[in-house]
């Protein structure tokens, strides 16, 4: 499985296409932070990041569809994954390995967001009057958050080989299950069952971890959605014949 990480970090690493949608990630960041008027930190006026982390998971979804979408596409396409299957190694352990690699780059992609905190501490009056506790909840929120999605992108990429319909997917699924789950609540059809279809989606374990308290039910959520994803591209990897 560590043959296997390295592979696929370094081979993500070695091509330009990570710097390059990391890169245009920060830079949706920055721009949406700092300077368009309806998201922006100075028109706000308060020493708190809550609109940073409310706009970051929508962007979440394009940056990890795009990390993810060559995981297994690439492979099939290419014809490597028999070479990759061949090897000492069960489907379940190569999985987790791209997955692991992949998370891997959404925490790389996290670490140069820790200035915008350090910013807003210090520009608030009195100086690192910010609400510490919340913002690492968030924090840890954006990594369960990236962890779910990571699942679901990397199950779209087992399902076809062609990247850019894996991406499609996987935007797709990763915002029906983020804000999906909301609207449905809202339809008349699900009167009375309406917190029961919250709680299946992902905003609303997200907001709680958010607010600075780490339920062990939100916990529970993100690591049985990520294994639910995980488990199907197993089944979508182990039902075809190569």
């Amino acid at each position: 499985m560590l043959a296997v990480f390295k592979r696929e970090l370094f081979s993500f690493l070695s091509s330009s296409i990570a710097y390059i949608t990391i890169g245009i990630f920060l830079l949706a960041c920055g721009l949406m932070f700092w300077f368009f008027p309806d998201t922006s930190i100075l028109e706000y006026g308060y020493a708190e990041m809550d609109g940073f982390f409310s706009f970051v998971p929508y962007l979440f979804m394009f940056l990890i569809s795009a990390i993810t979408m060559r995981s297994f596409a690439e492979e099939r396409k290419e014809g490597t994954y028999v070479l990759l299957a061949t090897r000492p190694l069960t489907d379940l352990q190569i999985i987790v390995a791209k997955y692991l690699a992949c998370m891997v780059l959404v925490l790389f992609s996290l670490i140069p967001t820790l200035f915008y905190y350090y910013s807003i501490s210090q520009l608030g009056l009195p100086k690192r009057n910010i609400d510490s506790g919340a913002v690492i909840g968030s924090y840890i929120g954006l990594l369960l958050l990236g962890a779910a999605f990571t699942s679901i992108g990397i199950f779209a990429s087992s399902i076809t080989k062609n990247q850019i319909i894996a991406f499609t997917i996987a935007v797709f699924l990763c915002f029906f299950a983020y804000s999906g789950f909301d609207s449905l609540s809202r339809i008349d059809t699900f009167n009375g069952i309406e917190s029961l279809i919250i709680n299946l989606g992902i905003n609303e374990h997200y907001q709680s971890i958010s607010r600075g308290v780490l339920d062990t039910r939100d916990l529970v959520y993100f690591i049985t959605f990520a294994a639910l994803f995980l488990g199907l591209t197993k089944l979508s990897l182990g039902g075809r014949k190569w």
